[in-house]
């Protein structure tokens, strides 16, 4: 239980790290591929973003869905990518190679859909070599390029702002 707490404060302090290296790239090129991170305890009809993509013209080839749950136990059926804290080793160390492929993708547009404060799926969002990231209203606004301050709840609300915007940026 010690050490837990001491594992959580090593990556607390390993995101704060990174958060204050990360530089904001600016550039004008269209998104051709998405990348969601979604907590599947908060949200779980995964469907939804596959319909977002298709209201970005993204192909469903350049998608990519990963789901993340606090609950080491519970396996997630419905989807194949499913990642929790014990993927996490000391000071942010990634001990999946799935999820470290994700990371290191270069998405054009990354997805953080979630509201709790967990400093494990921070650090995928953190971790992600994604040229833009969009996500919900979270109390770390370094996370992301661009918040859209709605809930996990308003889906359509979110799908609908998030094209607004990238429209404006000339993105899509």
């Amino acid at each position: 239980m010690i050490l837990q707490g001491f594992k959580e404060k090593s990556n607390k302090k390993y995101l704060n790290k990174l958060l204050s290296k990360r530089e904001i790239e600016i550039n004008d090129n269209k998104v051709e591929s998405l990348g969601v991170i979604v907590n599947i305890d908060e949200f779980d009809d995964l469907d939804k973003f596959v319909n977002f993509s298709e209201a970005l013209n993204i192909r469903s080839n350049r998608l990519k869905i990963i789901t993340f749950t606090e609950n080491e136990k519970e396996q997630v059926l419905s989807w194949d990518s499913c990642f929790n804290p014990s993927d996490f080793g000391w000071k942010g160390a990634v001990k999946n190679v799935e999820l470290s492929g994700f990371l290191n993708k270069n998405f054009d547009l990354l997805i953080s859909f979630y509201e709790k404060d967990i400093t494990e799926i921070k650090l995928i969002t953190a971790l992600s070599q994604s040229k833009f990231k969009i996500g919900v209203f979270q109390p770390d606004e370094r996370l992301n390029d661009l918040i859209i301050k709605t809930s996990t709840k308003e889906i359509n609300l979110f799908k609908d702002e998030v094209v607004k915007y990238l429209t404006i940026l000339n993105k899509i």
